[in-house]
This record gives C-alpha cells, structure tokens and sequence, in this order.
C-alpha cells in the first residue's frame, strides 16, 4: 500500500467548511442558533421557561414571553440582555431587544 502524506497545497476540512459557511452566508445564522441554544445559559431557567420564541433579524433580538411581569421587568435590564448575547457571541450581534 502507498504512504499517503499530506502536501502543503493541502487545506484543513475546518478551514473549508468556515469558508463555506461565509460564502453561502451562514456563519451568521449558526451564530443565532448557538445563542438561542445558550438563552438558558446566558438568561437562566426561570427567564427561559417563560421565553416562548425568540428571534434575531437585522441586529434585533425579538423575545416574546408568556408573562408581562417578566417581559416587564425584563424590558428594565435589555442593555444587559444585549451584552450578555454580545459576550456570547465574540462580536455586536444584538443593537436592542424588543418584547412581544
């Protein structure tokens, strides 16, 4: 059998699929399905279990709620809710919350 070596021509199949995902224009929406996965994380359970849908569309978070005391309260601290998503993400993915 032939030993196979790799050439210096050769890119790592990470490297391609990152590629990939800027092309097809993707990168951004896995990043807001890794946010939407880590809400409870970021947010906490009670936070989360009263989170019914949660979007993001043009640097807006859209977070409807199935209490008006938590999106009330919630509303106080979206300047928080946008750093904690930001530090989350590793760059400016979130300008403003808005609640439903």
């Amino acid at each position: 059998m032939e030993d196979v070596r790799r050439t210096s021509n050769e890119t790592p199949l990470s490297e391609l699929i990152e590629k990939l995902m800027k092309a097809y224009r993707l990168d951004g929406k896995m990043k807001e399905l890794d946010i939407i996965q880590a809400w409870p994380d970021m947010m906490g359970i009670a936070v989360a279990n009263r989170t019914k849908n949660i979007t993001i569309k043009n640097k807006v978070l859209y977070l409807t709620m199935d209490s008006s005391v938590m999106r009330d309260e919630l509303s106080y601290g979206k300047q928080i809710i946008i750093e904690r998503i930001n530090q989350q993400a590793g760059f400016q993915m979130i300008e403003d919350v808005w609640f439903a």
